[in-house]
């Protein structure tokens, strides 16, 4: 046998083993596809419509975020995020939810205070039809994932999420 065949399959076996071994880690974490879309600029702003606010729900919101999966098991997430606006920049944070049901939110500003919040992580403001990736390790309980844009997390761009 000459030598290319042999360096060839020493380097098919050498794939070969290292597919083995990568297949099951990459089986180990969890995907949640989010795709955060709103109903154009034209449509009208709510401002009361944030988790702890006067009208918190997203039932008549023009803005949101959807999920794939409302739930997972604690460890490793990876949030595929997809910005399907036409004419909106977004973005998805990941918080831990407040015991009180209140957010920091700071009217003035139109926003939370990230810091305050305990942001664990985001992907930071996305274009219009574009994407990112995020991937946390995650306890048990319950999390708020959110649009932290101005105005945005008060126009109802928010959902909960848990893990198990």
């Amino acid at each position: 046998m000459n030598r290319s065949i042999r360096s060839a399959r020493r380097f098919v076996s050498a794939c070969a083993l290292v597919g083995a071994f990568a297949t099951p880690a990459m089986a180990d974490g969890t995907i949640v596809k989010v795709t955060l879309w709103d109903k154009g600029t034209s449509a009208p702003m709510a401002m009361d419509e944030g988790l702890g606010m006067k009208h918190a729900s997203m039932a008549n919101s023009n803005m949101g975020i959807k999920l794939s999966k409302k739930s997972v098991k604690a460890g490793e997430v990876t949030f595929e995020v997809t910005n399907s606006s036409k004419e909106t920049v977004h973005e998805m944070l990941v918080a831990p939810a407040p015991t009180d049901g209140k957010f920091p939110y700071d009217e003035k500003d139109a926003k939370f205070d990230e810091e305050k919040a305990d942001s664990l992580g985001e992907v930071e403001e996305t274009d219009p039809s574009k994407g990112g990736k995020l991937t946390l390790n995650l306890k048990p309980g319950k999390y708020i994932l959110s649009c932290n844009v101005a105005n945005h997390f008060a126009n109802g761009m928010w959902t909960m999420f848990t893990v198990e």
